[in-house]
């Protein structure tokens, strides 16, 4: 049975912590209730789908500082800010740093729910990208370094006897290799290849 989506809530204020850990379970997600940034720090963030109800004003490192340690980590969770103390300054850049959302307390269960379904959502469809284009790197990895070479031309428009001119192998070993990256990469066309290629490039 797949577990539900995870939220973490962090919140210096026991009592909102608890509420809000009451309220969100009820919409039926599992929640991991913590009282500090640096407690969230020592986390494991699971391999599934999740996010973090961040309260902008924390002892020691707040919600804005944690968010900018997140980033520079390269594993951010998606964030909804929920704050008593907010201005739009604050909120505009908390947005431009990528939060979902940015909420003032007291904050309307469905308002809350909303924001939380978007960065679930959100986690849920880069996750999906992140393992698409791990998925093609593990077919690149099957290439050989010759036949890399012959992808990186095809998908650049390239024919055959240019190719063959432009590596000083024979057109005949070209074709070879053209169909063993066909076959490697898993591409019923050129335009497979091309795609492939894009995909591996941002990744």
């Amino acid at each position: 049975m797949t577990p539900p989506p995870l939220v973490f809530i962090v919140d210096d204020d026991e009592d909102m912590r608890r509420a809000l850990a009451v309220l969100i379970r009820s919409g039926g997600y599992e929640v991991a209730a913590l009282g500090s940034a640096e407690a969230f720090l020592q986390q494991a963030v699971p391999d599934r789908p999740a996010c973090l109800v961040l309260d902008l004003r924390l002892p020691e490192i707040d919600g804005m500082a944690l968010h900018q340690v997140m980033q520079a980590r390269g594993g951010s969770l998606p964030i909804v800010f929920l704050t008593g103390h907010g201005d739009v300054r604050t909120s505009v850049r908390a947005m431009r740093a990528g939060a979902i959302d940015f909420l003032e307390k007291p904050v309307e269960a469905d308002r809350l729910f909303a924001s939380i379904a978007r960065a679930i959502a959100f986690d849920q469809e880069r996750r999906g990208a992140r393992e698409s284009e791990q998925a093609v790197a593990a077919r690149f990895a099957r290439l050989s370094p010759r036949e890399l070479q012959v992808c990186h031309l095809m998908a650049a428009g390239l024919p055959s006897k240019v190719i063959a001119e432009r590596l000083g192998i024979s057109l005949r070993t070209v074709k070879v290799h053209r169909g063993r990256v066909m076959q490697k990469l898993e591409a019923g066309s050129l335009a497979d290849v091309v795609r492939l290629v894009e995909v591996l490039a941002k990744g």
